[in-house]
C-alpha cells in the first residue's frame, strides 16, 4: 500500500490487530500503537517474544487490521535485529516521535 493511501490513517492513535491464536485457532484482537513507513505498518511489542500476539504472528503471519473505520488483511513479520538493523532504528525513531516511546520488538505488517 502506498504512503499516500495510509496518510489519512497515520494520525490514528491505535489500531486493532487480529491474529489467530496459535493454540486455540480463534481470533485474538489487541489494541496497539503503530507507525507507518514506506507503505507498511509497524508495531512494537513491549514484551518481545513473550507477547502472545507475537507468538501468534510467528505461527501464522496472516493478520487483520482495523484503523479508524478501515479494515485490511495483512501479512506480518517480526524484524530481525541484524538483517533489518537500519529499518529497526527508523521504526524506533518514528515511534518515539509519535508516542515518546520506541522500544520493543518491531513487527512489520504489509497490507494486502
Amino acid at each position: 500500500m502506498s504512503d499516500a493511501a495510509l496518510a489519512p490513517l497515520a494520525d490514528a492513535k491505535v489500531l486493532y490487530l487480529t491474529t489467530t491464536g496459535c493454540r486455540s485457532g480463534q481470533p485474538r484482537t489487541i489494541e496497539i500503537w503503530f507507525t507507518c513507513y514506506q507503505g507498511k505498518l509497524y508495531l512494537n511489542a513491549e514484551r518481545a517474544y513473550k507477547a502472545y500476539w507475537v507468538i501468534n504472528v510467528i505461527q501464522n503471519p496472516r493478520v487483520h487490521v482495523r484503523i479508524k473505520n478501515q479494515e485490511f488483511a495483512g501479512q506480518a513479520r517480526v524484524l530481525d535485529r541484524q538483517q533489518d538493523a537500519d529499518l529497526w532504528q527508523v521504526v524506533a525513531e518514528l515511534s518515539r516521535q509519535k508516542y515518546g516511546w520506541g522500544e520493543g520488538l518491531p513487527v512489520e505488517i504489509a497490507l494486502l
